[in-house]
């Protein structure tokens, strides 16, 4: 690893041992394994569920905040909701204190299908995880957990 400048500007990036790199290319195949599933049940896309999967655990978010807790930006967020209002997946209302900020939560059409696919998200994550040990999981996640504190500092 280069330490001082000299070397720092002569360094050449190995994108196969680029750490945020692997971690991209890791997460898009993990999220694909499970698109596939779901897609090909109820034609979601990846931001799609990722919007219902929130939404499932926490109703009554705004746009803005579901695009906090899934690390999308605010068009992708933005064309998955309308995507899901106009499939009747999910619904909106005013809030009650800030007529500006609309409340997303899922419609029973959405619920459905949130607990037709967590199973089958659940399942996959079991087949990833697999390969570690109990003391393996627990490291990883521990790991995952510096790593995302770490990040914000960034």
């Amino acid at each position: 690893m280069p330490t001082d400048a000299a070397e720092i500007s002569h360094a050449r990036l190995v994108l196969e041992d680029f750490v945020p790199y692997r971690l991209s290319v890791l997460s898009n195949r993990v999220s694909s394994a499970i698109a596939k599933e779901y897609s090909e049940r109820f034609g979601l896309t990846i931001p799609e569920w990722r919007v219902m999967a929130v939404l499932g655990g926490t109703a009554g978010l705004s746009a803005r905040e579901v695009a906090e807790r899934t690390a999308m930006d605010k068009v992708q967020v933005s064309r998955a909701v309308a995507r899901l209002l106009r499939a009747k997946r999910i619904q909106r209302e005013s809030d009650r204190e800030d007529a500006r900020i609309t409340r997303l939560a899922l419609t029973a059409r959405g619920r459905g299908i949130y607990d037709e696919v967590v199973p089958l998200a659940l399942h996959l994550e079991e087949q990833f995880l697999s390969v570690l040990s109990a003391a393996e999981r627990r490291s990883f996640d521990q790991l995952m957990v510096k790593l995302s504190r770490q990040v914000g500092r960034i």
